[in-house]
């Protein structure tokens, strides 16, 4: 036990070595932002995982104080999902060599930045990070607790209760490894009542020819692997008015830079459309196939989009990313990609009208091959209160609106609208009708802010979903944890305390299981309670009423033991009672000694030899000699008796000798005994 202490603290000390050490994250996958996209029919293999550690992590019941520096996440993979059916998840971390040991921790990230996981404590879902090896996940014998990092031979819980999802939540699972030696691991989401596996089938969803028709734009109907995209573009064909094909020279995805999968893909075309209606057609490209999504189903060969080639004109404000909870940015989305040095970094060609005020501090784009087609606006605040506003185009501090990628200024007027929600708050209160035998809560949240979903976790019973619920409590113990979860489909918040219940009674007392002759014997009372009357009956004659009572003595029977039964009833402040009974064998001597004969012939009676009456003896040493000075028989535990054999042969009957030294526990000192026995046959 000392070596497997030491053996941890020495990889305590390695980890922190690594941590001080470790390298930054930057494969795909490894961050929030560009975690790998879940389909829940799929198994991932990370046959290794690159070491590296970014950022601390909190982990709620086990960090210390506000303090993220215990956690971590090493050597990581991230996985991203959104829940389309509310219900259980069920997944399973399988480390190709059991000797390793895998943490984990699930993050409701709706409405959110992914690398909220790092700031954000109110959005952790659950988690496991128990220090031992094997198998981990979330199934529904887990335990309702997130498990703290642990001594390895401690063998703590692996498996967490499979949380609820939430539909049309989206969550990120982090799978972290604590020491940099590993062999990689599967994981796989074989269950639960959750569907994470998104229904909607693969489909062109519209195409587009900006400025001289030389490149065409074609967005899906939702997000497609990256390696399913051939690079010369073959996955497509333009077809014109005259069913001529032209076939593409490249097709590229600037999402795939960042990330798994695309939903916009541009072509580029060996000439130049000119103004006129044409499609595109999905093909099975040289690399033998469409474009598949993420649970690996096609667009299906043969598919059509129509677009239209345009005379130029000016790029209109089109749309506005769906704002999340508490922002402090706003998303512009453009048909066009804009040049981003015509947009104004000190947000000056924006301004906010609508509920309230808001200030815009700053507008930056998303970069590449300087253009983007998304603007970003910094707002000198959260937006936290609920409100209907217009995003305004004007002339900036550059002297222009914005220019996109044909060079051609967005005229005045121009405007976009949102919605902002309010942020929610978990705090509930309760009541407790207190009942004997059972307690019923009532717990109560108000629902401010358009809260629209409540999960309720409380300990040891099924998550319930009202707004507030009245709960039973029976067999309960002194108290009891509750957390609350709510969400107004963009918001959520989440809210803790612990129920005390001030009826519980517990009557309960220590006592030594036998007590010699005329030797006091002591109660140690250990009632839970807030107990107004103490009964106790000692099985001796003699009763009290107070809370620890005096040593009681108990007379001897001539020549036999007997048993007594001390009880103890106790009655609460809330008129409840509650009883506790032990057993004390009354023994009429407590001398050591040696019976004078024994008869070991199989009879059930008598069979064995041994010192009896051993309550006030330790470090027994017990020897049998034979008529020769042979020893037949040697024992330092108390529970052995001789059964009359030597190396497995009965012995002679006739008269033994034997040997007694024991430490007396009464008098405190050792002692010495010697006699004879007779083996009767």
């Amino acid at each position: 036990m000392r070596f497997l202490r030491f053996l941890f603290v020495l990889l305590s000390i390695v980890f922190l070595f690594n941590t001080l050490n470790a390298q930054t994250c930057t494969t795909l996958g490894q961050t929030p932002s560009t975690a790998f996209p879940v389909c829940g029919t799929t198994t991932f293999v990370q046959n290794n995982v690159p070491i590296c550690s970014t950022t601390s992590l909190f982990v709620p019941g086990c960090s210390t104080g506000s303090s993220t520096t215990n956690y971590e996440n090493k050597n990581p993979f991230w996985y991203k999902f959104t829940c389309y059916a509310t219900g259980t998840l069920v997944f399973t971390i399988t480390p190709a060599n059991l000797g390793d040991d895998y943490d984990w921790q699930l993050y409701d990230v709706t409405g959110l930045d992914p690398n909220a996981v790092f700031t954000n404590t109110n959005i952790i879902v659950t988690g496991n990070w128990s220090g031992s090896s094997g198998t981990t996940g979330a199934s529904a014998g887990g335990v309702n607790y997130i498990q703290c990092a642990s001594n390895p031979s401690e063998n703590k819980p692996r498996f967490a209760r499979s949380p609820t999802l939430l539909v049309g939540h989206d969550y990120i699972l982090l799978v972290s490894h604590f020491t940099d030696s590993q062999s990689g691991y599967s994981l796989n989401f074989n269950g639960g009542s959750a569907n994470i596996t998104d229904p909607l089938e693969p489909h062109l969803l519209r195409a587009s020819a900006p400025c001289d028709g030389s490149e065409i734009r074609i967005k899906t109907n939702k997000k497609m692997k990256c390696n399913s995209l051939a690079a010369n573009g073959s996955d497509f064909v333009i077809v014109t008015p005259s069913n001529t094909l032209i076939i593409p020279t490249a097709a590229n995805s600037f999402q795939c830079n960042t990330g798994f999968d695309l939903d916009s893909v541009a072509i580029t075309l060996p000439t130049t459309l000119p103004a006129g209606n044409y499609k595109v057609r999905a093909l099975n490209g040289t690399d033998g196939n469409s474009l598949r999504d993420n649970c690996d189903r096609n667009i299906p060969v043969g598919e059509e989009i129509s677009f239209t080639v345009f005379p130029l004109f000016p790029t209109p404000m089109d749309s506005l990313t769906k704002p999340k909870c508490e922002t402090q940015t706003l998303q512009l989305v453009f048909p066009k990609r804009i040049k981003c040095n015509s947009i104004a970094a000190d947000g000056s060609d924006f301004n906010i009208t609508g509920t309230y005020p808001i200030t815009i501090t700053g507008a930056t784009g998303n970069c590449s091959s300087g253009e983007s087609a998304i603007i970003t606006l910094q707002l000198s605040a959260p937006l936290q209160v609920a409100g209907n506003f217009l995003v305004n185009l004007k002339v900036g501090s550059d002297g222009n609106t914005i220019i996109d990628e044909c060079n051609m200024q967005t005229p005045l007027p121009d405007n976009v609208a949102f919605v902002v929600k309010d942020t929610v708050n978990a705090n509930f209160t309760y009541s407790i009708n207190y009942n004997c035998a059972k307690n019923i809560v009532t717990y109560n949240h108000n629902g401010n802010n358009t809260v629209n979903y409540w999960q309720w976790a409380l300990t040891g019973l099924p998550f319930n979903n009202q707004q507030n619920p009245v709960i039973t409590y029976a067999n309960f113990g002194p108290n009891t944890n509750t957390t609350l979860i709510v969400s107004n489909g963009v918001c959520f918040d989440t809210s803790s305390q612990n129920i005390v219940f001030d009826n519980y009674v517990n009557a309960d007392f220590e006592v030594a299981a036998y007590i010699c002759p005329n030797k006091p014997l002591s109660f140690i009372n250990t009632t839970i309670g807030n107990i107004t009357n103490w009964d106790w009956t000692f099985g001796n004659g003699n009763t009290s009423s107070i809370k620890d009572p005096l040593p009681q003595i108990y007379n001897p029977l001539p020549l036999n033991d007997y048993t007594a039964i001390p009880q103890l009833i106790v009655t609460n402040n809330y008129g409840c009672m509650d009883t506790a009974k032990k057993r004390v064998d009354i023994l009429f001597s407590c001398f050591i000694s040696v019976p004078t004969a024994f008869t070991p012939n199989g009879d059930g009676k008598n069979d064995y030899l041994s010192p009896v009456r051993k309550f006030n003896g330790s470090n027994l040493s017990f020897s049998v000699y034979n008529r020769f000075g042979q020893r037949v028989f040697y024992s330092n535990d108390w529970g052995q008796r001789w059964d009359g054999k030597f190396k497995g042969e009965p012995q002679m009957p006739g008269t033994y000798v034997w040997a007694l030294n024991y430490f007396n526990l009464e008098m405190g000192k050792m002692q010495f005994e010697k006699g004879t026995t007779v083996l009767i046959r």
